[in-house]
């Protein structure tokens, strides 16, 4: 449902925008993977939360645009994930959560509606 509306506004003209904010979450999902495999206070992984971080701010100003033509309720509901996901990773900081799994999950779904 969500995917099509993006589509109609979308159009052709923003299919490159659209591809490159999918590299961008896939480059985010690599990050994290490799954070994952050494350790949550490797240097991948402040790499890794310093690009998720730095991703979701460029998204959620974006997606506060007045020129933004997604759907309200697509823009509300991505900017509660952005909200989520930078709350996670204020988390990961003070050592309340132990990974990135979650935020991968939902990140991975993202990346998929954006092909």
């Amino acid at each position: 449902m969500y995917q099509k509306a993006y589509q109609e506004i979308a159009g052709d003209d923003f299919a490159t925008e659209r591809n490159n904010e999918a590299l961008a979450v896939g480059h985010a999902l690599e990050l994290m993977r490799e954070a994952e495999k050494h350790g949550m206070d490797s240097l991948e992984a402040v790499k890794a939360a310093h690009f998720v971080r730095r991703l979701w701010f460029y998204f959620l100003d974006d997606l506060t645009q007045p020129e933004n033509g997604l759907p309200d309720e697509l823009k509300a509901n991505l900017i509660s994930i952005g909200i989520w996901i930078l709350r996670e990773l204020d988390r990961m900081e003070t050592k309340d959560l132990a990974g990135f799994a979650d935020i991968m999950d939902i990140m991975q779904i993202i990346r998929e509606g954006l092909k």
